[in-house]
């Protein structure tokens, strides 16, 4: 068997880490290439993974002009640059790994969908949770008919104080102008994408309430600076202080918050200093940044059956986590992410209690955290899988198709859309006119 050959696109944390599962199974994954506009990028990941400066590419574009000289395209550029540089690469006839969020927009949610049919292109999108032991594990209960028919789905994402800040208030994702993308889009497409997942049927009314609470600008504490180490009296106390944050926790985020200084090998406390108090945008007070995005979410969904399912999505908590509670006719699944473990109830007339009652637990026996990545194990099994479908093996219960993820995007628009009119959206026709 061949190794597969792919070329990365976007030489940042979330593709380097895909293509991370060349190093633990290289007789079936080669890295044989780069396009990424910085130069010191191209070098760390031709360094890396042992190919030379001829496979490295200024752009998706200058990379189109070679022709397909790859089997298939990891692409991990910011997400309003996946359909742009997407787009020469699938006409070619590539095959693609592409990060979430693949589309910043309805009208390139669609675009995608009819590019990868017009050119048979096999498109994943990377849901990892999806592959994650927990989510699989539920699935599998679903599956196997055991709850019964599933009726409601309440999900609930907790960001914690430091992640809501470093990635959705201060950071890439803090301004939708910038980067295009709500937060909902950005950090819940994950969860959307599993509610659909889990349910297996077509979504078709949605609501959504939420919008800007403790980040709101009114409630910057009086006294306080625009850059926490350069002029803000409250650097030693507030919540949300650049050096509580990101010196005393130098190691936490840092793939985001010291991205600034890559070009140092192994930057000091006081470069590091240095920059959160000039140049780093994680420096900036989080209540006199350009923050637009939601800090809380509520969507609401009715599938095709009658269904329902809910998503709070809640930033700012004081640690992060992800809860899931599933309703079936014959009982339920009530878990916790970060316990690795979920609970199957089911009823039973017949039993003291009225229900049986069972735990699932993944922490003992299964590898979450080491050699398949973060995310509870799922980011290099969704790499595996996605490797395995191109040799010609059948689609784990976990995969899923572009139309799949199409869906996911759309609920992420739609519950947009019905926070700002404070109205339901009704998916029925474009779905309908897209063959969904």
């Amino acid at each position: 068997m061949n190794p597969k050959r792919a070329i990365i696109v976007g030489a940042g944390h979330r593709a380097l880490l895909y293509a991370g599962y060349s190093k633990i199974a290289p007789e079936k994954l080669q890295i044989v290439g780069v396009a990424d506009p910085n130069p010191l990028r191209r070098e760390a990941a031709a360094k890396l993974f042992g190919f030379g400066p001829e496979m490295c590419f200024e752009s998706a574009e200058t990379l189109a002009r070679e022709g397909r000289i790859a089997d298939f395209i990891i692409n991990g550029t910011m997400d309003h640059q996946h359909l742009p540089t997407s787009r020469p690469l699938l006409k070619l006839g590539y095959d693609m790994l592409l990060e979430k969020p693949f589309a910043v927009s309805e009208a390139e949610v669609f675009e995608l969908l009819e590019l990868s049919r017009r050119y048979g292109n096999t498109v994943m999108i990377c849901h990892v949770l999806r592959y994650a032991p927990f989510y699989r594990g539920i699935k599998e209960v679903i599956l196997s008919g055991e709850i019964g028919e599933v009726f409601d789905i309440q999900m609930a994402e907790l960001v914690s104080y430091h992640h809501v800040a470093v990635s959705y208030v201060r950071g890439k994702w803090g301004n939708q102008i910038k980067c295009h993308a709500p937060m909902l889009l950005a950090k819940c497409c994950h969860d959307l994408d599993m509610m659909l997942w889990l349910k297996g049927k077509r979504p078709e009314f949605v609501s959504s309430f939420g919008g800007t609470f403790i980040f709101d600008p009114a409630k910057k504490p009086p006294g306080s600076g625009k850059r926490c180490l350069l002029d803000c009296p409250l650097v030693d106390d507030c919540l949300y202080s650049a050096k509580g944050h990101h010196i005393d926790h130098p190691e936490r985020w840092s793939f985001y918050v010291w991205d600034s200084l890559e070009h140092i090998e192994n930057p000091t406390i006081e470069e590091k200093i240095e920059s959160l108090r000039t140049d780093n945008i994680h420096g900036r007070c989080v209540w006199d940044c350009d923050h637009d995005n939601v800090d809380h979410q509520l969507v609401m969904v009715q599938f095709e059956d009658g269904a329902t399912a809910s998503l709070h999505m809640t930033g700012g908590t004081a640690k992060g986590d992800r809860s899931i509670h599933i309703v079936g006719t014959r009982g339920e699944i009530i878990g916790n992410f970060d316990d690795e473990a979920f609970t199957v109830r089911t009823i039973v007339p017949a039993a003291p209690t009225g229900f049986h009652e069972r735990r699932v637990s993944f922490e003992q026996h299964e590898d979450t955290t080491g050699a398949y990545g973060g995310h509870g194990g799922g980011d290099l099994r969704l790499v595996e899988d996605f490797v395995n479908r191109l040799y010609g093996e059948p689609a784990s219960i976990s995969a899923t198709t572009i139309a799949d993820s199409v869906l996911g995007h759309l609920l992420v628009f739609a519950a947009g859309e019905a926070r700002a009119s404070m109205q339901v959206v009704d998916l029925r026709q474009r779905l309908a006119e897209h063959g969904l």
